[in-house]
């Protein structure tokens, strides 16, 4: 794991900002899935299947502080529009706890369509935000605990993803 992490960081994007040296021009995800088969006496087969995701969000960008211009400008107005798209399904996810019919909005990024499972589904979820004490840098911190304080609160329901390979093969059958 260590090895694709290295591989994919290096493969990243980053540019430098008047905000920050190596600022990370691109959202990282690695998706690890894990199965587990258990063989039976008989014919049945019990896989347990397990996915590990991590996520490096890049940060939000304000045009004003890191002067950006051109290319690097779309990029930074790409990571906002999907940062946005993302705190939307959220707020989403965390209004359908008090609301039953609420329209989760996935397919407002590509971000948000493949983290549809992650946020919403069958999942335990961990979010590590990186903040900074420096005055400076006030407004994005208090922006980045709002978020994290409302990803804390979707609530989802955990179940064993455990799979009868014969039962499922029987179903095809009929």
């Amino acid at each position: 794991i260590y090895r694709l992490l290295f591989y994919g960081n290096k493969n990243r994007s980053q540019e430098s900002t008047s905000v920050n040296e190596n600022s990370s021009r691109s959202h990282a995800i690695l998706q690890v899935l894990v199965e587990k088969k258990i063989k039976a006496d008989s014919d049945d087969q019990e896989v347990t299947m397990g996915k590990l995701t991590m996520i490096d969000l890049a940060g939000s960008e304000r045009a004003a502080n890191t002067k950006n211009r051109g290319i690097r400008l779309i990029e930074g107005a790409n990571i906002n529009r999907s940062l946005l798209a993302l705190g939307n399904c959220i707020t989403a996810l965390c209004e359908r706890e008090h609301r039953k019919h609420v329209h989760i909005p996935y397919r407002n990024s590509k971000l948000t369509r493949i983290l549809k499972e992650t946020l919403g589904g069958n999942c335990r979820t961990v979010m590590i935000a990186t903040i900074s004490p420096s005055m400076k840098c006030y407004e994005d911190t208090m922006n980045t605990l709002k978020y994290a304080d409302r990803a804390k609160m979707i609530k989802t329901e955990v179940k064993r993803n455990i799979l009868n390979v014969h039962m499922h093969v029987a179903n095809y059958e009929q």
